[in-house]
């Protein structure tokens, strides 16, 4: 066990990984956006597809420095905490915030992929392991899923006569803050993993639960920053549509691209709990939002309630 002083690296690299990777994707989805649409792109466009993939850079980032460290679990844990933690805390708390209004496009385009990209997961997942085959396939459906975005987002602007912006052109200053997002990814994931795994591993906690919880409210800090300043701000929609997006992300896109890497080991608890916890909140929301088409404040004590019984019992 480490002493009281020792624990102090750690906890510093814990927190310094954190606000790193806060950073990292504020400065990438900033810069990354603004050069999409200096080259013409819709922002509407912009906002589903280079926002949401910069969104879910953070959980990226840190499951690929977790596969090259030995550990799938890293990644597993992170994606699946990150996705229960975006559903009970980040939109737990935006609700309380302000109640969140569900777009009649959000429950027919992107909740359904939600839906698909987790019983897909718990799907393949069943038999133990995802292979590669089976991350080509998440990637796979992940092209889908943009391109399908892409093209209804262009036919609803096209159908409302909005063209496309001639764009102002590449700045050097957005070039600047990809790349500096990029390598604050990259230095606050390892921090994070380091310090996180440390930390707790010291207290007898497994590598799958430290991923499953600060590892993955971690990597969920900028979804809860968007979500919550958008609800605070009256932006409801985006709020939802942040997280909607980001859990699709984070299963396509992030397991998939670990599984081509390396195949994917699951553990039996992970089926026997975390699998049918990720459907449950997941269900759950969409059964929230069906009614009323309004998370309303209720509805977030009941998902930050549930988020904290997850934690709890995955302690036990």
């Amino acid at each position: 066990m480490l002493a009281g002083s020792e624990l102090l690296v750690p906890l510093a690299l814990l927190a310094a990984g954190i606000v790193a990777l806060y950073a990292g994707a504020e400065l990438l989805v900033a810069g990354a956006g603004r050069l999409a649409l200096g080259i013409g792109l819709r922002a509407a466009t912009v906002g589903v597809t280079v926002i949401a993939f910069a969104t879910t850079a953070p959980e990226l980032f840190v499951a690929i420095t977790g596969v090259f460290d030995d550990s799938t679990d890293i990644g597993l844990g992170t994606v699946l905490g990150s996705n229960i933690a975006n559903i009970g805390l980040v939109l737990g708390v935006s609700a309380l915030i302000k109640p969140l209004s569900v777009s009649e496009i959000a429950m027919k385009r992107h909740v359904p992929f939600m839906v698909l990209a987790a019983v897909l997961l718990v799907g393949v997942g069943l038999d133990g392991v995802i292979s590669r085959l089976e991350g080509a396939l998440f990637v796979v459906v992940l092209a889908g899923f943009t391109a399908y975005l892409v093209y209804s987002t262009n036919a609803d602007s096209a159908s409302m006569g909005d063209k496309p912006a001639a764009g102002d052109g590449i700045a050097l200053t957005d070039i600047a803050f990809v790349l500096v997002g990029l390598i604050a990814l990259v230095v606050g994931s390892r921090w994070l993993v380091e310090g996180g795994t440390e930390l707790l591993r010291e207290f007898g906690f497994s590598e799958l639960f430290i991923a499953l919880t600060v590892l993955a409210v971690g990597t969920s800090l900028p979804e809860l920053a968007a979500s919550a300043i958008g609800a605070a701000r009256g932006e409801t929609e985006f709020a939802i549509g942040n997280v909607v997006g980001s859990n699709i992300y984070n299963v396509l896109a992030v397991l998939g691209i670990v599984a081509l890497i390396t195949p994917i080991q699951i553990a039996t608890s992970t089926i026997q709990f975390e699998f049918p916890a990720l459907i449950v909140f997941t269900l759950v929301l969409v059964a929230m939002m069906r009614y009323g088409r309004t998370l309303t404040r209720l509805d977030g004590i009941a998902l930050v309630a549930g988020y904290a019984g997850f934690v709890y019992f995955l302690a036990q």
